[in-house]
Formats: C-alpha cells, structure tokens, sequence
C-alpha cells in the first residue's frame, strides 16, 4: 500500500491510523483553526484547512486530516486552558448527553477532495467533585477536547455511547477506510 501523508500530529490520530494498517507519515499543518457557528461547520472545515496547507506543500500525494471537537447545548468545549476550565468543563458533562464531531478530509493524488462529518453522542455518569479533582490532578484532561480521554481514565465515566467508538478518540476509522476505497486505494 502507499504511504498516504496524515497532516495530524495527534498520537490519537496516529495509533488509530496505525491500526488500520495504512503506512503514512506525519506532516502537520501548521494553520490558524476557525471557530463557526456550528460544530459539524468547524470540524469540516478546520480539517479542510489542515488538509490543504499540507496538499499545497505535498501535491501528488494522499492527504488525510481530521478535527475533532466536544459539543453540549450547541457549544464547542475546546481543550481546557488550565484546570479550573478542565474542572468546568466536566462539571458540565456530567450526568448529561453530548455529542463528538470530527470532520475528515481526504485529497486524493489527482487533487479531488472530500470532506465528511461523523458524529457520535456519549453520555456521561453522575462525576462528584472529588471525582473530577482527581481526575484532572491525573493530567489526561489537559490537551484533550472536553477535557476527557474515553480510550485512558475518563473512560470510566461514560456510560453510552451512540456512533462510531473510534470517532470519540479522534478519527472514525471506518468512514477513513470507504473514504479511501472510494479512491481505490485498497
């Protein structure tokens, strides 16, 4: 198989990618994200934008991009700034439903893009204070969207989840793989 070129520097990204077999190497964009008025808006074209930069830099080469974000009540929680906001932000999520968006972009090696939304709803357990504290004393939530991690310690606290596991890490593998067979990759 080609060496496809994943303009990501998550190791989320990577471990998941990894695991599907598909050989690639890392070139992260290094562009300035937008925040829209919408989740689904901002993920797919944040990855557009990731994708790009790094196409405009590699063209003739498979390009795969992703963005990832946690919203509740329509808000976009980030990555938390400092503890306070990684507390804040749990405190939020707790006992309640939200949802996990990652907008994907593919550029194949004639340029064609495509870009595709995947979302997944994640409920989260009654988390005490005490709970939360601990939790981010541990540093998992730090550079993490909504200050979890499902797949490390914070997987505790989930008790459904509705959609696409691997979405919730960071890339939903199985719409990577049609969008791939989709360019006759495989």
């Amino acid at each position: 198989m080609q060496e496809i070129i994943l303009a990501s520097a998550s190791e989320r990204r990577h471990r998941l990618l990894e695991n599907m077999g598909v050989p690639f190497k890392i070139e992260e964009a290094h562009v300035e994200e937008v925040k829209l008025t919408s989740p689904e808006d901002t993920v797919m074209q944040n990855a557009w934008i990731k994708a790009k930069a790094v196409h405009d830099k590699s063209p003739n080469r498979i390009i795969l991009s992703a963005d990832t974000v946690v919203a509740i009540d329509g808000q976009i929680l980030g990555k938390p700034k400092d503890a306070e906001d990684a507390k804040s932000m749990l405190s939020r999520l707790s006992g309640r439903w939200h949802a996990v968006y990652t907008g994907v972009c593919l550029i194949s090696q004639t340029g064609e893009k495509d870009i595709k939304l995947c979302t997944t709803r994640v409920h989260m357990a009654e988390i005490s204070q005490e709970e939360i504290e601990a939790y981010v004393l541990t540093g998992e939530p730090m550079d993490k969207a909504g200050s979890y991690a499902m797949q490390g310690i914070a997987g505790a606290f989930v008790t459904e989840i509705q959609g696409n596991y691997a979405n919730v890490i960071g890339l939903p593998t199985s719409m990577v793989r049609d969008m791939l067979k989709d360019i006759n990759y495989y």
